[in-house]
């Protein structure tokens, strides 16, 4: 029986420990604390007395994880992030009862060599089911932290930010066993050197994208506009006057942030001729975001085209990429699909639409595109586009079907307006690298108010970050590639591999167990003699 004092000292190192891998992060971006930061979790985990505190550890850990990475929402969703943390941290539950079993005691060399390959895919399910949108989608993936390490985007063009990630977990796993486990040192020492020598084959061996060309491709973002009902009209007036300062210079694409623009284009032609007129003077299409309330007649119009385009029909709120050339409207739009949990939408709003009372979650839920959407630039020679829209960017497997789909460059039109001296601002523009990289092609995210930054089709970053607040327009000489990456071919691989190795020791542990709890054979019976006479 632990002592109470001693099981709440227990408690409350298990959800400071949870929280210590947010240092690796942006905005701090500690990327090389990320290679040690769940030591203290594992080292508490592995010394849990039974399998229940074990769980209770790994649970309050999770939520710890959780509310340090996301803090930043507690501006919109105030207390509502604890439950939210709490439920999600239910996910870390099956990992830490993973750590305890292989790395609790003293494990034989077998046993931690097990430990080096099962806790790293245990990690990255817990990943792999908090990436759920509904869940709140992929944000703050462990791998996601390696962002501007070039080895580790080398590995993510091979297996995604999942292979980053598990190769993060199992640098930790090795260095619990240095530390705690000294009969184990060997296959600690081993499991450092075959990651040592993944990511050294990753950078040998691994396909680059061959540079082809590029696009001059000019970022505006307006900074912070002070709220009120002409909010939308004086930001658009800020876009619209930054563009204006780029006439005569050499342009293929203007990118605005996303809510740019306030009022559905059908409603306002005159927005419409305004952005025509913009074009035509910079020499360039201009790719805007439309949040606004999409009328009736235009919805049916949506509808009738959102099979071909990928824009979702009906009335009600969307969020839409619109590329607006010196004509005008293109006629290529992209709804965003994936809606922002609380933000964009509240989920079984019949029951949880209390949060709207609490802190700032949508007070009515937008509409959905259909589809993703590739664009192709008018006079682009054949330059392909594809949109994101805000945290859409966190998904890899969004920007993967883009690019398979011919996208040539993907975009990013992000907000973060709202948590403007947070940590998510630089947390959001991270993001860039990793699609870079999986992706092989450059990605240009575009926000409002900052961070605005650019990366090329290796993941490094191509031009300067446009800080927090910084109201200005940036022109950035993109450089195009082909080719593919692995991560692009095979799509998210390590994650099945992760969840096979799981089922299949799982599978086997269980028919060992059964053959244990058989009851071993009696002796046999002598054979019976029968009397003969």
């Amino acid at each position: 029986m632990i002592p109470r004092r001693t099981r709440f000292a227990r408690a409350a190192a298990a959800v400071a420990a949870g929280a210590l891998p947010c240092l690796a992060f942006p905005a701090p971006a500690l990327w090389w604390w990320a290679y040690a930061a769940l030591v203290p979790w594992m080292l508490l985990l592995r010394s849990a007395p039974t399998g229940r505190r074990a769980a209770l550890e790994g649970w309050l850990g999770g939520a710890g994880f959780i509310l340090a990475v996301h803090h930043w929402l507690l501006p919109s969703l105030h207390v509502f992030l604890l439950p939210v943390a709490a439920l999600l941290g239910v996910l870390w539950i099956p990992w830490a009862l993973l750590v305890r079993a292989l790395l609790g005691g003293a494990p034989p060399p077998g046993r931690a060599a097990a430990a080096l390959v099962l806790v790293p895919a245990g990690w990255l399910l817990s990943e792999l089911v908090r990436s759920w949108q509904g869940l709140g989608g992929p944000w703050g993936l462990l791998g996601a932290s390696q962002w501007q390490v070039g080895p580790a985007l080398r590995l993510a063009s091979v297996g995604g930010v999942w292979l980053v990630s598990l190769l993060v977990v199992a640098v930790n796993c090795a260095v619990v066993l240095l530390v705690a486990v000294p009969a184990a040192r060997v296959p600690a020492v081993a499991g450092l050197a075959g990651c040592a020598v993944l990511t050294g084959a990753a950078w040998q061996w691994a396909p680059r994208p061959e540079v082809a060309g590029g696009l001059q491709v000019a970022v505006v973002q307006p900074g912070p506009v002070a709220d009120g009902p002409d909010s939308a009209e004086r930001r658009f007036a800020a876009g619209e006057r930054l563009t204006r300062s780029l006439a005569g210079r050499p342009l293929d694409l203007v990118v605005w942030g996303e809510s740019s623009v306030g009022a559905d284009l059908a409603a306002r032609p005159d927005l419409a001729r305004r952005l025509a007129a913009l074009s035509a003077e910079v020499g360039a299409p201009v790719l805007v975001n439309v949040d606004a309330r999409r009328p009736a007649e235009a919805g049916a119009a949506a509808a009738a085209g959102a099979a071909a385009r990928g824009g979702g029909g009906g009335e009600g709120i969307f969020k839409s990429s619109v590329l607006v050339g010196r004509d005008g409207p293109t006629g290529d739009r992209y709804d965003k699909m994936r809606l922002v949990p609380f933000g964009e939408y509240v989920p079984a709003r019949s029951v949880l639409g209390w949060a709207t009372s609490v802190g700032r979650a949508a007070g009515e839920d937008r509409r959905r595109g259909a589809a993703p959407v590739v664009m192709e630039l008018p006079d682009g020679a054949g330059v392909r586009i594809g949109p994101l829209v805000c945290f859409e960017s966190a998904f890899p497997d969004m920007g993967r079907h883009l690019v398979r789909e011919g996208a040539d460059l993907l975009v990013a039109q992000s907000a973060t307006s709202t948590f403007q001296e947070s940590w998510a601002p630089a947390q959001h523009a991270s993001l860039a690298a990793l699609r870079a990289a999986e992706t092989g092609r450059p990605v240009v995210h575009a926000t409002l108010t900052g961070i605005s930054a650019v990366h090329g089709p290796s993941g490094g970053q191509v031009g300067p970050r446009l800080p927090v607040s910084a109201s200005t327009a940036e022109v950035y000489e993109v450089p195009l590639a082909r080719g593919t990456t692995a991560y692009l071919r095979f799509g998210d691989w390590a994650v099945a591999a992760s969840v096979l190795l799981l089922a299949g020791c799982g599978a086997a542990a269980g028919v060992r167990a059964l053959r244990l709890r058989r009851p071993a054979p009696g002796p046999s019976a002598p054979p019976a003699r029968t009397a003969r006479g």
